[in-house]
């Protein structure tokens, strides 16, 4: 094993007794929890990118790889990229109709529709835009697939349904399996929707939310209340459609039926590669309402231990400082959105992944810790980052991004999240066997929570990844089986998340999420002093993108 001076002959000799598997490893439990007490404190405000809780985060973060002896490997030498970002907000009273056969339905923003705008103009206006119903918005080459047969959009407003089109197939379909059935691509995300209708030239496109194929209510649609966040961009116009948003079903259904089309023999019929785009006779949409549009600077925290033999090559250690900041008070009075287990243990687990690699021998690869801002706004600083590389993603070897690591205690499984992408769960489960541990594949793949985090950002590029995500799926807990484990992702999810008991406590029991993060430590060893190169799988949708740099690897 390549990472013998410190981690792996102390991994075997931990990991010789299962049982014992989680105590005490090469990260400690208790440095995890001394960074949780502090990021989640009061005085972190929710840790809310530009918000009063920004410069203390920062120093805090700073602070931590400095005294490891770390490298900075942000903006001109320093430890941190600026991340510059837009505030958009939609007013709640936003103008927004359907003009059906000339007769007009108004559409009143979080009960019929919710609209973003995400270019900086000062007011958006869409005069009677034709709509036409591209399916599930699909262009998938390597699967066969073309939702669009070159339908032109330039002027128009795409209705798409969500998900991809084997969601709801039956075995008989022949679209069954295509798409991973209950199994989530990129292409069932309603950001590659967004992303394929601005490459389509269309001013706007609504999907029409359906629960299941959401993987969340209507509820969690309109939480915003029309607020959103993009990154600041040269030319928004090539990334951002002028209004994107989610119609309402009951809406969509009555829109189909005056434009003489049966809503779900329409869904039947996009299930099927002969699918063509429908234009919705006689109907059209307008919007004319004012954007608010507010700038703020952030900061991505970035630190490196360089390689010594090939310093362009690098291997990525990440997760998301930030959290949502202060909001309504919940039942005990508490305001403050904490943000400990979503993400401060991840962050938490990326520095003590630095204190350990920088105790061994110099890599011959370089190593990077990165620590995102705005996450909880759209990915948005390692989409930044993403976009502007401090070290080539030909050459990144691979990614891990921790986020929300589980709190119930030692496991007998790692939960993963987008399990079947790529090479690097090779590594993860040798490493989980040498602990007596297993790998277990996310118990929800239709939440599509690979798509959801900000390892994302790099593997729409092409890069390897790997995420753990305590949320994927309830562990398999030493005390207590994977009943208790599901009860503590329900207990979370339902309670905590994104709400003000996120929070550090004395009941947590860390010793399994440190042995997951003992896992990425032992892949990282297993890659740094490495010629390898992780590679997506077949049928993989990333894979044809690395394939394209291939080139530049040797």
């Amino acid at each position: 094993m390549t990472f013998r001076p410190f981690a792996a002959l102390a991994l075997a000799a931990l990991l010789a007794a299962p049982a014992l598997a989680q105590s005490p490893g090469i990260i400690s439990p208790d440095r995890l929890a001394e960074h949780v007490k502090v990021l989640a404190a009061d005085d972190f405000a929710g840790r809310a990118p530009g918000g009063p809780g920004e410069p203390l985060t920062i120093k805090y973060l700073v602070d931590q790889f400095r005294a490891l002896d770390l490298e900075p490997a942000g903006d001109n030498g320093g430890w941190t990229q600026e991340v510059a970002l837009n505030r958009f907000v939609v007013p709640g009273d936003a103008g927004l109709s359907l003009t059906i056969n000339g007769a007009t339905r108004p559409l009143v923003q979080t009960r019929d529709i919710m609209a973003a705008s995400q270019r900086p103009v000062d007011r958006v206006t869409i005069d009677k835009a034709p709509l036409v119903f591209v399916g599930y918005g699909v262009s998938a080459p390597e699967r066969g697939w073309d939702d669009f047969k070159g339908v032109d959009l330039k002027g128009k407003i795409a209705v798409f349904l969500i998900n991809d089109p084997d969601f709801e197939a039956t075995a008989a379909d022949p679209v069954a399996g295509k798409f991973g059935g209950k199994a989530a691509t990129y292409y069932a995300r309603w950001s590659y929707k967004y992303e394929e209708a601005v490459r389509r030239g269309a001013i706007g496109a609504l999907i029409v939310h359906e629960t299941a194929g959401a993987a969340y209510p209507w509820t969690t649609v309109v939480a915003s209340n029309g607020e959103s966040f993009d990154v600041v961009r040269e030319h928004p116009e090539r990334a951002k459609l002028l209004l994107q948003g989610w119609l309402q079903r009951d809406v969509a259904v009555d829109l189909f039926r005056k434009a003489g089309l049966d809503f779900e023999a329409e869904k039947l019929r996009a299930r099927t590669a002969a699918f063509r785009p429908v234009a919705l006779s006689g109907a059209s949409f307008s919007a004319d309402y004012p954007l608010k549009v507010d700038r703020l600077v952030s900061q991505n925290v970035l630190a490196k231990i360089p390689g010594t033999t090939h310093p362009d090559e690098s291997i990525m250690f990440s997760a998301h400082w930030d959290a949502f900041g202060i909001g309504p008070a919940d039942a005990s009075g508490d305001t403050v959105r904490h943000g400990a287990a979503d993400d401060a243990i991840g962050v938490a687990g990326v520095i003590e992944l630095a204190r350990a690699f920088a105790k061994g021998p110099k890599p011959q690869r370089t190593l990077v810790f990165a620590l995102w801002t705005a996450e909880e706004r759209g990915l948005l600083g390692s989409e930044y980052y993403a976009e502007h590389p401090g070290f080539p993603l030909a050459k990144m070897v691979a990614n891990f991004t921790l986020d929300v690591l589980q709190t119930a205690g030692p496991s007998r499984d790692v939960v993963l999240v987008g399990a079947g992408q790529n090479s690097l769960e090779a590594l993860l489960a040798k490493g989980a066997a040498l602990q007596g541990r297993v790998v277990t594949p996310d118990a929800h793949p239709e939440r599509a929570l690979f798509y959801r985090a900000d390892h994302f950002s790099v593997a729409k590029r092409g890069v390897p990844v790997l995420l753990l995500m305590g949320i994927g799926g309830g562990p398999d807990l030493v005390v207590g089986g994977r009943e208790a484990g599901d009860r503590w992702v329900t207990d979370y999810t339902t309670r905590c998340y994104h709400q003000p008991c996120d929070n550090w406590s004395p009941a947590w029991d860390l010793r399994g999420a440190a042995a997951d993060v003992d896992l990425i430590l032992f892949a990282g060893g297993e890659l740094m002093n490495s010629r390898q190169w992780p590679d997506w799988n077949d049928g993989s949708e990333f894979k044809a993108l690395r394939a394209k740099t291939a080139g530049e690897r040797r």
